[in-house]
């Protein structure tokens, strides 16, 4: 009996100990909510450049400024026709926004989604297994084909899915949902398979679809004039997902991946088996790879 009530003081004494703390905060209350709020407009305006920076935006934002002065002008001569016009357009302004800048705010909105369950040391780990288990031998096979591939000069176009769905994509297709192999990858890019002009995507380690078509890319006129349209392709879907493309060359059987817009060229197997490894394998934390370090040094010791 004595054990429950001691046990109650404790949880008591606990919650009045918290409360108190909750109280004296109080004070400083509304400088939490000052502090709180500038950081949140820092952030949005931080975000708001970036967007600016990269996406057709600047164009706008130089638009703005101009109309704006174009009003104040008007405003203070008081040219009523012209002010009424520039008030409709200015209503009108918001609706004509969303309809030309519709792809920058759908990408912005899929950013958005992309979160992880990532800060849950259990979620983390979890993730970390799955994903070492469903690409560890798909990976192998990926290099092992584009190596093939590469040497018979064969055009391909491998799209890896990760957090973003290309179900879009995969409707354009035909789904195989087949477990991958050098031989499948073989058949599905030989010149003369009615599958081996279009995409290939993977999904959860396996060949969920072939012959894919992707979308352009989204500044198409300042890619290289060399590059041909397997790589533009891969640009493109890599503009509006975070997958991974694999792409070789039909013209001079080179290796290129494309990941957040850009294109890497000319890639060994091995620096292409690095980079699939980084992006999809989950990647050991430094402390752990320090303490690892420790032991070993330790254990050479001996």
């Amino acid at each position: 009996m004595s054990f429950l009530v001691q046990f109650w003081d404790s949880i008591t004494r606990m919650f009045t100990q918290f409360w108190e703390s909750v109280l004296l905060a109080a004070g400083n209350y509304d400088l939490l909510l000052d502090t709180l709020d500038i950081a949140l407009i820092a952030y949005i305006i931080y975000k708001g450049i970036q967007i600016v920076r990269e996406t057709r935006a600047g164009q706008l934002v130089k638009g703005i400024l101009l109309l704006t002065g174009l009003y104040l002008v008007v405003y203070l001569m008081q040219l009523r026709t012209t002010l009424w016009l520039l008030n409709k357009i200015i209503e009108m302004g918001i609706i004509i926004l969303f309809i030309v800048f519709q792809p920058e705010l759908r990408s912005i909105l899929e950013r958005a989604g992309r979160t992880r369950m990532s800060m849950l040391p259990f979620a983390h780990t979890e993730n970390s297994l799955r994903q070492a288990t469903i690409w560890g031998e798909p990976i192998d096979v990926i290099c092992e084909s584009a190596q093939r591939l590469s040497i018979t000069a064969t055009g391909a176009l491998i799209v890896v899915e990760r957090q973003v769905k290309l179900g879009d994509q995969i409707r354009t297709g035909v789904v195989l949902d087949a477990i991958p192999s050098v031989e499948l990858m073989g058949n599905i890019f030989f010149k003369n398979s009615p599958l081996h002009d279009g995409a290939m995507i993977m999904r959860d380690g396996k060949v969920y679809a072939a012959g894919c078509f992707l979308p352009k890319p989204k500044q198409e006129q300042d890619i290289d004039k060399n590059l041909g349209s397997r790589h533009r392709a891969a640009i493109g879907i890599s503009e509006v997902s975070d997958s991974l493309t694999v792409v070789v060359s039909e013209e001079t059987g080179g290796i290129s991946l494309a990941v957040n817009g850009r294109l890497i060229r000319n890639l060994s197997v091995d620096k292409l088996h690095q980079t699939l490894d980084y992006y999809l394998l989950p990647q050991e934390d430094p402390s752990e790879r320090k303490k690892k370090k420790q032991s070993l040094f330790r254990r050479m010791g001996k």
